[in-house]
């Protein structure tokens, strides 16, 4: 069976989610809308998210005026926190339960209703369809069961505006994946208008929103429209961009995850650092490679990536392919590491820590295939869409795949949605992916649908 890191493995929904939105924290990734002035009694948030596993404080959601004005939802090391700032606390929930695992997705749905006469009811929390009650902090909102905005709530404040992505200050930005959001004004549907369990498995999945009103201030964002990220597809104002193009558009959701590089992998003497949603890795030491493990690992099946190397030394020191996810070792996967297969940026391969030559060598610019196939135990690299001959593993292995370099070098991944514009576009067998090359009759991309019936 295939080892797959704390991810959403349901083979068929029954509502398929089609697309998401990389944010990505160094690139400041944001979207914006002015406020009027709403609800300050209820509002509903509800959206999938996919963390990049990196930041603290990540501001998924808010409502800014000033740093002393601001209502916000968030994720960071110490849990999900719903948060309404005026020069006080007049809001405060903050988790014990920590969310921060970059190879999964989960379901936040949040609940505000000061006309409430039960304090805890006024404002809650689910995740993944059940309600958090353990909080390291609690402070609620005070009654109120009518009459217009009140100052001391920034939530649907018309003084404020709503930012996705990030503080309106542009500090505390978000770095992860958004599906699947919608934010309502006014009123509170419960958390099963979203979602359900499923009947065979039991895990909480989305399900087909409608007859929802959003408003004042609502919108929902399904991402479809490349060209347009921010579009309502409720047919409201549409969400102004910043930094964000439609590469940010992604067909990793909660319905079908793919595999990203691994940033909670530190094996190496250091670590290289991570962007556009876990699928870029700059290995940034000047001396000394680091390298990246992706987040999926299989031990049965065929499955095919590739690895776009945007820049590389194109020596013996940059290195594509895979690798034992039970390694434990803190030397690179190109040096004498056992069960590591390799190709080099010159040209050789590396056999579990044996080199000798294999086939052309390549640098800046390149795209390594990798065809992996633990039925045979082989696998098969490419350079550009030609094959370099096919190198035999070892059976009974779990691998990932892996990239090595160092110097500001940047290796950025796609295992079927990837980070850059592809020129060509080419699917597997299922019709999911999209690749520059074609992908090898039987292999699949690295994602739980096809892990679902291959793994």
């Amino acid at each position: 069976m295939p080892l797959i890191l704390g991810t959403n493995s349901i083979k068929d929904t029954g509502y398929d989610v089609a697309n998401s939105c990389i944010f990505d924290r160094a690139s400041t990734d944001s979207m914006s809308k002015s406020m009027s002035d709403g609800s300050s009694i209820k509002g509903t948030f509800s959206a999938w998210i996919k963390v990049d596993g990196t930041g603290n404080e990540m501001n998924i959601l808010s409502h800014f005026q000033d740093t002393n004005n601001v209502f916000t939802i968030s994720t960071s090391g110490s849990g999900v926190n719903v948060v309404d700032y005026n020069s006080g606390y007049s809001l405060q929930l903050s988790t014990n339960r920590l969310m921060r695992d970059p190879s999964a997705w989960f379901h936040l749905y949040v609940a505000i209703d000061r006309s409430q006469g039960t304090a805890d009811n006024r404002n809650r929390m689910f995740i993944n369809g059940v309600e958090e009650t353990s909080f390291s902090h609690r402070t609620n909102y005070s009654q109120q069961t009518s009459g217009s905005h009140q100052d001391a709530i920034s939530m649907n404040d018309g003084d404020c505006t709503m930012y996705l992505g990030g503080l309106g200050d542009g500090n505390q930005m978000f770095g992860g994946y958004l599906a699947e959001l919608h934010w309502i004004d006014g009123t509170v549907p419960a958390v099963t208008e979203f979602g359900e369990f499923d009947e065979d498995s039991g895990i909480w999945k989305p399900k087909l929103v409608s007859g929802i009103s959003y408003g004042t201030n609502g919108f929902y964002l399904d991402f479809q429209d490349a060209s347009n990220l921010g579009n309502d597809a409720n047919g409201g104002t549409d969400l102004t961009e910043s930094n964000i193009a439609s590469t940010n558009q992604s067909t990793d959701t909660c319905t079908n995850n793919f595999a990203t590089w691994n940033p909670l992998f530190r094996k190496g003497t250091t670590t290289p650092a991570f962007s556009e949603g876990n699928l870029k890795s700059t290995f940034d030491d000047g001396g000394a490679n680091e390298f990246a493990l992706t987040t999926f690992g299989v031990d049965t099946g065929k499955w095919y990536a590739e690895v776009k190397w945007t820049s590389a030394t194109g020596t013996g020191a940059t290195a594509t392919g895979i690798l034992d996810m039970a390694y434990t070792g803190t030397a690179d996967p190109n040096t004498s590491v056992t069960n590591a297969f390799g190709y080099f940026g010159n040209g050789n391969k590396n056999v579990s820590g044996t080199g000798s030559s294999y086939g052309a060598s390549y640098t800046s610019g390149d795209i390594i295939g990798i065809a992996l196939n633990c039925d045979d135990n082989q696998v098969t690299f490419y350079k550009n869409g030609a094959s370099q001959g096919t190198i035999s593993t070892i059976s009974g292995v779990t691998y990932g795949i892996f990239a090595s370099d160092y110097n500001n070098k940047v290796a950025e991944l796609n295992t079927g949605s990837p980070p850059y514009s592809i020129s060509s576009g080419n699917t597997d067998g299922n019709g999911y992916g999209n690749f520059e090359y074609a992908v090898p009759s039987g292999y699949y991309a690295l994602n739980t649908k096809n892990l679902a019936e291959y793994g």
